[in-house]
């Protein structure tokens, strides 16, 4: 295994190996230094930089992080390497390839072309040696463009996730959420929900209330239940109206066995949810949740740091040509992302390798109560992601779930979002609310209608 150095000063800095000099680049967060893999100065994090930008990214193909033949998440990644694609960039080192991604040679062709000769690890590697002006500046050229009953990731565009989540799954107060939402121009990725418990029977009512409001309404979006996918495959066996099939996934094999999943079981929810052939302009299906500590909190990463396991699980995310992909990054805590600043570096670098990788990425721009975070943190968060190009965002009434306890995006900031960066829905649901007379356009802007929607009014007063 090589060794590696670089010289500051009259001091020499020495790394035993290459995920070494990856742990200690890593801009500093809170999950590093509780793995104890974090740099221990800022000099040293400097000097790991410099080593980083100077290594050649065909060194990621020739040194894996996480040995071939311990983890399966490794052999997709090395297994499924597209050297040709890779050809054009495999001459650089890292700090060569962070300076071609920001030239104009970087085009979104060539950048689509690129993405399959790329490992999580190069895309990782090139992020640590970036500002956060070029994690934006990169990502809003990339657009990773999936389809379903509608099309998310077009340029100008920014989706919603609805997400009418209640504490004990009651249908009222999720048919009050999903209304509310709607009215907001929200929905267009998915109208999703975390149910409060994993039981099959509660899990098929709340597919089939789903279902029934989106035929009812025709609605362009679809519907999740984000359950386990042998949960989902179990549902799809029994005939319920399923269209995205949710996991959440991580970057080793030991963190993805501690959520009870393998390569295998998600191909078999991919091929399940396949069957039923649901979809009406595309057949992208998968929506997968990932997070920064996912592996470390499972004792699951290797030694690797946090910010390289979460770009690894894009990796199992794109071989299963996902819808949806969700960074929730902030959601596990401030043990691995410690305040605003951690959450919005890490926000940003995920979504660029994500969309380096041709993973179609959101975000759910988030905090815990106990974390250093407020909602100014992530209303910066959020215009950031927007002007990078983010795919979608969450949208949950007044920005506070109540039933994971936790601090997101309303559907409030999703219209701050489109009106101050010129963005909009999805193309098939806003000409669905312009139907509705939920948006019209005034000026060559979309405006909320001030009217209720006579389609809604009777749900409305059931509700009531």
């Amino acid at each position: 295994m090589a060794t590696y150095s670089h010289s500051i000063g009259g001091q020499t800095w020495r790394f035993d190996s290459l995920k070494e000099v990856m742990a200690k680049a890593s801009p500093a967060r809170s999950g590093d230094y509780l793995a104890e893999v974090a740099a221990g100065s800022d000099a040293e994090r400097v000097a790991a930089q410099m080593t980083l930008a100077d290594i050649p990214l065909k060194q990621f193909l020739q040194e894996a992080l996480i040995p071939y033949e311990q983890d399966e998440v490794t052999r997709l990644i090395i297994d499924n390497h597209d050297a040709r694609a890779f050809a054009p960039v495999g001459h650089l080192t890292v700090g060569g390839f962070r300076d071609w991604l920001l030239s104009d040679q970087a085009s979104e062709g060539a950048l689509r072309q690129l993405a399959p000769g790329l490992t999580p690890e190069m895309a990782a590697a090139v992020s640590k040696i970036m500002r956060v002006q070029d994690l934006v500046l990169v990502a809003q050229k990339i657009r990773v463009v999936t389809r379903f009953r509608n099309t998310v990731g077009l340029r100008g565009r920014m989706s919603t996730r609805l997400q009418p989540n209640h504490p004990t799954d009651e249908p009222a107060g999720i048919a009050a959420s999903v209304l509310d939402g709607l009215l907001y121009g929200n929905g267009d990725a998915m109208l999703g929900i975390n149910p409060a418990t994993d039981s099959l029977s509660s899990i098929c009512a709340m597919l089939e209330m789903l279902d029934a409001i989106i035929q009812r309404y025709e609605i362009p979006t679809q519907a999740c239940v984000l359950t386990h996918v042998t949960t989902s495959i179990e549902a799809i066996n029994r005939g319920m109206p399923l269209d995205l099939v949710f996991q959440s996934i991580a970057g080793t094999q030991a963190a993805n066995e501690s959520f009870g999943i393998s390569l295998e079981i998600l191909r078999e929810g991919y091929e399940a949810g396949l069957s039923l052939g649901r979809g009406t302009l595309g057949d992208n299906l998968m929506y997968f949740e990932t997070g920064q500590g996912s592996a470390l909190s499972a004792n699951a990463n290797h030694g690797v740091d946090q910010q390289t396991c979460e770009a690894r699980a894009y990796a199992v995310a794109r071989h299963y040509k996902p819808f949806l992909v969700n960074t929730v990054v902030g959601f596990i805590g401030p043990e691995y992302l410690y305040n605003g600043k951690q959450i919005i570096r890490a926000g940003l670098e995920d979504h660029f390798c994500g969309k380096l990788l041709g993973v179609p990425m959101g975000c759910d721009i988030c905090y815990t109560n106990h974390a250093e975070a407020d909602q100014d943190d992530m209303d910066m968060l959020l215009t950031l992601l927007g002007t990078a190009g983010i795919n979608f965002i969450m949208g949950i009434p007044g920005s506070d779930d109540v039933m994971l306890n936790y601090q997101t995006t309303s559907f409030h900031d999703a219209l701050y979002a489109r009106k101050a960066l010129g963005l909009r829905p999805a193309p098939e649901f806003e000409a669905w609310l312009e139907k509705m007379n939920i948006l019209h356009q005034q000026d060559g802007q979309f405006r909320l209608g001030d009217t209720l929607p006579p389609a809604f009014r009777q749900a409305l007063a059931h509700l009531a």
